[in-house]
């Protein structure tokens, strides 16, 4: 229904309404997009931080950290390592000075099974961040929501104080796993489990309320609010603007670029679907997992499973692909004198 331009003066825009009910996150490494869109934090991730890499405004960020890898010294390996590490510190930084509140940086998809290399890494970044006069509470540091990553959040948010950002989340034993090990936050993928379901299933569009995605966030954040787990729940992967109005009133939403556009120009009434109190009627029974019920109960979910590990090929074939570029600024104009 188009809505005629006196009332779209008086009405907020469906992205400004949605502002009054949910924290609204910038999924990209984009800082135009940051300003234009000015939300209250922003995520990142290897795949993200690749695409804004080869973009010509931040070249000055990738020469940064090669300078910065080659000063470290070390191993070719380790002069590539320590200028990846410090490109996702450069970008989180420049991205801190556009936003109030936090930025996700994300560590290697590759230690996705190593719970001392997630936890060595991510204290690795938070010191990079501190260099750059950042303090540890603007950060969230990813991890794959493997058990292994579970378990090194669970260590680094008590023994460090880091708070965690679990990503490539599919299953309801991945969100139970994490507010047990008292994250800080949880991004629990909507599109994706989205285009499983079309990919293997008979039907080919869903409305927004009976989505997969839509479904299983909704279950995630009516069992964080009926047992009082404190984690945030963050949507994430989002393929249209209906799967985003269909979990207003989730605690954090983040949003790419092209769908803030969509719906910083869409004017309809948004009314919130998840609430805290409806959660806390619902009825669900109260989990506990432990390593070997949490491999189980998540081995049932074929999509998730499936998901997830072919979430973390992805980001990890685009950790090798930021390498390799990184690798060519390094060494072939050394090679090439």
């Amino acid at each position: 229904m188009s809505v005629s331009p006196v009332k779209r003066q008086k009405m907020e825009s469906v992205l400004d309404q949605l502002k009054h009910h949910t924290t609204v996150v910038a999924d990209t490494g984009d800082f135009n997009a940051i300003d234009e869109y000015k939300p209250l934090d922003a995520t990142t991730n290897p795949s993200l931080i690749l695409a804004a890499a080869q973009m010509p405004a931040y070249q000055e960020l990738v020469d940064d950290a090669v300078a910065y890898g080659k000063k470290l010294g070390g191993s070719e390996e380790e002069q590539i390592k320590n200028a990846c590490d410090k490109l996702f510190v450069l970008f989180g930084a420049e991205i801190l000075k556009r936003i109030p509140g936090r930025v996700s940086t994300e560590v290697d998809a590759r230690l996705s099974f190593d719970k001392e290399g997630m936890i060595q890494r991510a204290r690795r970044l938070i010191d990079l961040y501190k260099e750059a006069g950042i303090g540890k509470d603007r950060i969230l540091i990813k991890l794959s929501s493997t058990w292994e990553g579970i378990q090194a959040g669970k260590v680094l948010e008590a023994e460090y104080g880091i708070h965690c950002n679990m990503t490539l989340l599919f299953s309801f034993a991945q969100a139970v796993a994490c507010a047990e090990a008292g994250v800080t936050l949880i991004s629990p993928f909507v599109g994706r489990i989205l285009d499983w379901y079309v990919a293997n299933g008979d039907k080919k569009s869903y409305e927004p309320s009976e989505d997969p995605g839509v479904k299983s966030v909704t279950k995630i954040y009516n069992y964080y609010k009926k047992f009082g787990y404190k984690t945030i729940v963050m949507g994430a992967s989002f393929r249209n603007t209906g799967e985003i109005k269909a979990l207003t009133g989730c605690d954090y939403l983040t949003i790419s670029p092209k769908l803030l556009a969509e719906l910083s120009k869409e004017y309809v009434k948004l009314t919130p679907t998840l609430s805290v109190k409806e959660a806390q009627a619902c009825e669900l029974e109260k989990l506990h997992l432990d390593e070997k019920a949490f491999r189980w109960h998540h081995n049932e979910d074929q999509m998730a499973v499936e998901k997830l590990s072919d979430g973390i090929r992805k980001f990890a074939a685009d950790a090798i692909k930021l390498e390799r570029m990184l690798k060519e600024r390094m060494f072939s104009a050394e090679n090439g004198k």
